[in-house]
């Protein structure tokens, strides 16, 4: 089988985290070689930009270089981990990919999501997910489901202005960019999991 790429995505607090593990133990259980990783990071570099990024003493940060270090950390990830893994024929499941840099830095902050995809084709050199499925939950159920975590990275502290542009911007995707599928979060984690197995199954076939 040739390799897979399959990125998770939604706003904080839709459960990403505990579906991406539901999906590898059975990707698994199926016989497939599956790689998890995350963005930003996923390598020793990328993990270092991450740290940046979200670390709460960088509040300065511009939402270009925020814009910028995110691509960054994803062309590092394409190369080192994406791209090679992708040729030995194993599934990767990513922990968010382009459309978060859309949502977050194009929407969110207001960059523009074409000055967003420009970057991001520039560091990406021309690779895609295979399947890209989001995650869809109420935007105050989100933030309380993350507020009752742990504690709040500089990205997750921005406020809810800016995670209401987020959400804003989500449902703009899932409604304007056709490259993505739905899932409804507010149904039971078996429900969700179910869901998005059946994607994955129909996209191998």
């Amino acid at each position: 089988m040739a390799g897979l790429l399959i990125a998770l995505e939604g706003p904080d607090g839709c459960g990403k985290t505990t579906q991406i593990e539901l999906l590898k133990d059975r990707l698994e259980r199926e016989g497939y070689e599956v790689i998890v990783t995350r963005e930003p990071g996923g390598t020793k570099i990328s993990e270092k930009i991450r740290e940046i990024l979200l670390d709460n003493d960088n509040n300065e940060m511009g939402s270009c270089c925020e814009a910028l270090l995110y691509a960054a950390s994803r062309a590092q990830l394409v190369e080192e981990v994406i791209k090679p893994a992708l040729a030995e024929g194993k599934m990767i499941i990513c922990d968010r990919f382009v459309h978060s840099s859309l949502v977050y830095q194009g929407i969110g902050r207001g960059l523009g999501i074409k000055e967003i995809e420009g970057i991001n084709s520039f560091a990406l050199n021309g690779l895609k997910s295979d399947l890209t499925i989001m995650i869809d939950i109420d935007f105050e159920k989100g933030l309380d489901r993350k507020r009752n975590q742990k504690k709040l990275d500089r990205l997750e502290n921005s406020g809810n202005d800016f995670h209401k542009k987020v959400y804003n911007g989500y449902q703009y995707i899932k409604n304007e960019i056709k490259d993505i599928e739905v899932v409804d979060g507010a149904m039971s984690k078996e429900e969700v999991h179910e869901k998005i197995f059946s994607l994955i199954e129909n996209k191998i076939r």
